[in-house]
């Protein structure tokens, strides 16, 4: 997926409230402030790749700035209210009568977690609109490829689960459950570093995905989305042994479908900009399951 115009906004809106969380000298502020034009100047091509452009800028930002997670303090909170709805989010999907009602009630609550997100112009959520989301689910989906991914899925022996965002990751947990009753060995991967508000390995253990999933590796970047050039040995291994990829996000529909691929991947997403929305002919605020054959 390319750039739109509408994305320079945005580049710029989550990079400023980034800086200003990362310092707090005024003189240091503008300099990186300066530099970001710099960058977006060069870079901001119709060629460009959002998440590629993304992930250029946090890494300036922290870079300038010296500190490595400008996100952190919001992440904790994300994880501490999403486990704070868990018990109630999860009697939902075990109350459902069959594995396929379950694993559909599971993907629904994992794509509502993909609100977690935080300063995209135009996108705004409260926790307490978790549940209400959740409960009209089905309204917001428009695309609905969740039998043909749970038909893919049963048939799979190994499957890599790429998480997005903190807080999200506790729903998250609910589908990688059923991915395992389906017979599933599953890998759950997140980021290797600090990337927005994306969830890394300590986010993971934070909210017990590790005591879930079969194993839990990094990608080996802090890349928003999946970029594999950048990713590690380890994971690229992991990557290219499974049969099923279910990816999280926003950014990770930016860069999959950028990639030639040579396996299933399933998309799993809330349309929180135009952008993306209209890359997937869907309006905006829509929930997704879309599976890559």
């Amino acid at each position: 997926m390319k750039v739109e115009i509408e994305c320079a906004g945005c580049l710029l809106h989550r990079g400023l409230f980034q800086i200003t969380e990362a310092t707090d000298d005024c003189a240091l502020q503008f300099e990186v402030t300066s530099a970001l034009f710099q960058l977006f100047t060069k870079e901001f091509q119709p060629t460009a790749v959002p998440a590629y452009l993304g992930t250029q800028r946090d890494r300036l930002i922290r870079r300038m700035t010296g500190n490595p997670d400008p996100y952190a303090k919001i992440k904790q909170r994300s994880n501490q209210k999403a486990l704070e709805f868990f018990p109630s989010v999860r009697k939902l999907v075990s109350n459902e009568s069959s594995p396929e009602f379950r694993f559909r009630k599971a993907c629904l609550c994992s794509i509502v977690g993909n609100i977690m997100e935080f300063d995209i112009p135009g996108h705004t959520f409260n926790y307490g609109d978790i549940e209400r989301l959740i409960q009209r689910a089905e309204d917001d989906l428009a695309i609905d490829n969740i039998i043909e991914i749970f038909d893919t899925a049963k048939e799979a022996g190994r499957i890599l689960y790429l998480t997005d965002n903190a807080g999200e990751i506790v729903f998250d947990k609910l589908l990688v459950r059923e991915l395992k009753r389906l017979g599933a060995h599953v890998t759950v991967g997140v980021k290797g570093g600090p990337i927005i508000n994306d969830a890394t390995v300590e986010d993971a253990k934070y909210i017990g995905m590790d005591r879930i999933a079969d194993a839990l590796i990094t990608t080996g970047t802090d890349a928003v989305g999946l970029m594999p050039e950048q990713c590690s040995n380890e994971f690229l291994s992991a990557y290219d042994s499974v049969d099923l990829v279910l990816a999280k996000g926003m950014g990770h529909a930016e860069t999959l479908t950028e990639l030639n691929l040579s396996l299933p991947h399933a998309l799993l997403l809330r349309t929180k900009c135009r952008p993306v929305a209209n890359f997937l002919n869907v309006e905006k605020g829509k929930n997704i399951a879309k599976i890559m054959l």
